[in-house]
């Protein structure tokens, strides 16, 4: 099938969806109130978010547009310290707002289970998972699945130091690594999407949470190669060079397009937010400001430079978060190679 046959297909699975969705959505149940202890995030009228680092554009794009528009006043305050971290903190009831790269993990779902908060997870955009070279490299154009986990798994730490040690016709140069680190929905990601086991990586690298700091590396080093979200190169293509990624049908770029098409295999990702359930139930400024967020995603989320979803994508996660749908539709696990369509119908069905 070529590209606009299986995009159309595509969409006209995902329209098809449409008149479904309300019957699908009326057997959601509604969060009940929970025994959560009151906790920080509850403490004050303010909006905590933290986790992903790669989810942190859009939602700082979403409260900024919120408080000139609705509330100068309001209280919205944004941070990012990692998914794991992340997952960490909202677990905990310290945060009202979780941003993930990826799915909240089998452990993160006992965790909040115990704790007693209750989750309502919505995704808001698609991620092109960058893997990234400085632009006066002028021998590698693209990259395997294969030399990228040949490039980053375990066994490689102080043995693949070199950039001819992953294909011989690549120059005997310094191979410079920068990644995301363990605390990174990002790292979890792109180790399963790579070396076939999450977090399983070399750590003789420059690690980090922040994608700035890893965009930086890669652009003032010429032997550097690095991976984040694709906002990140979007945002600094003057200074990188994106390496087009063959996973055995042929070499792709990262792109919106490759992503909607589902070409850009198994690097895409959604991203997704995760509200607390009774801080959504309890704190009007928290409601408001997700119905904010998913009424205004899809401008925002392609002014930041991710892929948006169909405006059917953001119809479905308002109407889970007004029943207050509560749960995971992952079951614990990262899903790869997961096309936009097919987590539109998973959403539908939940």
């Amino acid at each position: 099938m070529d590209i606009t046959a299986k995009g159309s297909a595509i969409r006209l699975g995902i329209l098809a969806l449409t008149a479904s969705v309300a019957a699908t959505l009326n057997s959601c149940t509604s969060a009940p109130s929970t025994q959560q202890n009151q906790r920080s995030a509850s403490s004050n009228g303010a909006v905590k978010i933290d986790g992903s680092s790669t989810v942190f554009p859009i939602t700082e794009a979403v409260a900024k547009e919120y408080k000139l528009n609705k509330n100068g006043n309001s209280q919205i305050q944004v941070a990012f310290s990692g998914t794991s971290a992340g997952f960490k903190k909202f677990c905990a009831g310290e945060t009202d707002i979780s941003n993930a790269s990826r799915p909240i993990l089998t452990d993160e779902v006992e965790a909040c289970r115990q704790a007693g908060v209750r989750y309502i997870e919505l995704p808001i955009a698609y991620d092109a998972l960058t893997v990234a070279v400085h632009p006066q490299n002028d021998w590698a154009k693209d990259i395997t699945i294969a030399e990228l986990k040949k490039i980053w798994e375990p066994a490689a730490q102080g043995k693949i130091t070199t950039w001819n040690q992953v294909r011989s016709s690549w120059p005997n140069k310094p191979l410079k690594l920068y990644g995301a680190g363990g605390e990174s929905g990002t790292f979890d990601y792109f180790t399963e999407a790579t070396v076939g086991k999450t977090r399983a990586s070399r750590t003789d690298y420059t690690a980090s949470e922040d994608d700035n700091v890893l965009v930086r590396g890669v652009g003032t080093d010429p032997n550097a190669l690095g991976y984040f979200g694709y906002a990140y190169y979007e945002a600094n293509q003057n200074r990188l060079k994106a390496l087009a990624v063959n996973s055995g049908n042929g070499a792709v770029l990262p792109a919106r397009q490759a992503v909607e098409n589902a070409q850009y295999q198994p690097l895409s990702r959604p991203l997704l937010i995760y509200v607390n359930a009774k801080y959504a139930q309890n704190k009007p400024e928290v409601r408001a400001f997700v119905e904010f967020y998913l009424k205004n995603a899809n401008r925002l989320v392609n002014t930041v430079g991710y892929i948006p979803l169909p405006e059917e994508g953001y119809h479905i996660a308002f109407v889970h978060f007004e029943r207050g749908k509560v749960g995971t539709v992952f079951a614990g696990e990262q899903k790869l190679n997961l096309t936009i369509g097919e987590l539109l119908r998973q959403e539908a069905k939940f």
